[in-house]
């Protein structure tokens, strides 16, 4: 059994917009795990943007559900409380891996696309006032 604090924040606007957002992250992932506890930080504006953050503390029975948690709700922290030390099978461990790849390469993926579409764009603004 393992018992983690995450830090998931959200950054945009408007602040009410940004604050109900964060309010379904919390009830998804109390609707997915065992959350034992959480609280959510009233947004505060810094320059254009307002950022709000939860706390929420998970109870979760293995090692995949941890790195699912992360790669799910990108959290921009962890605390593991509990146990203090723990063994991981390298099946484990290499599952963790090929997910995290897994993503990773789903972001890049993604990243070249935006890329591509950012080019073409371009390409056609300068055809059209150069015309």
């Amino acid at each position: 059994m393992l018992k983690a604090r995450f830090i998931i924040e959200i950054a945009g606007f408007p602040k009410e917009h940004i604050e109900n957002t964060m309010r379904g992250v919390v009830k998804k992932l109390r609707n997915e795990k065992k959350v034992l506890n959480y609280k959510i930080f009233e947004a505060e504006q810094k320059e254009k943007l307002f950022s709000t953050f939860a706390e929420v503390e998970v109870e979760i029975k293995e090692f995949d559900e941890l790195v699912g948690i992360c790669l799910d709700y990108l959290p921009s922290s962890v605390e593991i409380l509990k146990p203090d030390k723990f063994n991981l099978e390298s099946k484990d461990f290499e599952n963790f891996i090929n997910d995290l790849l897994g993503k990773l390469h789903q972001y890049d993926m993604v990243v070249k696309n935006l890329k591509a579409q950012n080019m073409l764009l371009n390409k056609k603004l300068g055809a059209s006032s150069g015309a």
